[in-house]
């Protein structure tokens, strides 16, 4: 699973924050499908970074990996 996060990551999602001059950088995926990131550029510390992690990170690699359970920040 951890091959196929990256992948979405570097297509679906690093590519839109960079839109918004951010980014994110992937720190592990657990057998239980807990997917933990960290938020990087002008995401990280962002009053939006919250919902961005919930809302578009963790959404796009549950829509694209089913094992996905959770996104942490």
């Amino acid at each position: 699973m951890l091959e196929q996060v990256k992948k979405v990551l570097d297509k679906d999602v690093i590519p839109i924050l960079k839109t918004h001059g951010g980014s994110v950088k992937l720190i592990s995926v657990s057998p239980d499908g807990v997917v933990k990131v960290k938020l990087t550029g002008a995401c990280h510390g962002c009053p939006l970074a919250q919902q961005t992690l919930v809302s578009f990170v963790e959404k796009t690699l549950k829509s694209k990996i089913p094992d996905v359970k959770k996104v942490i920040g």
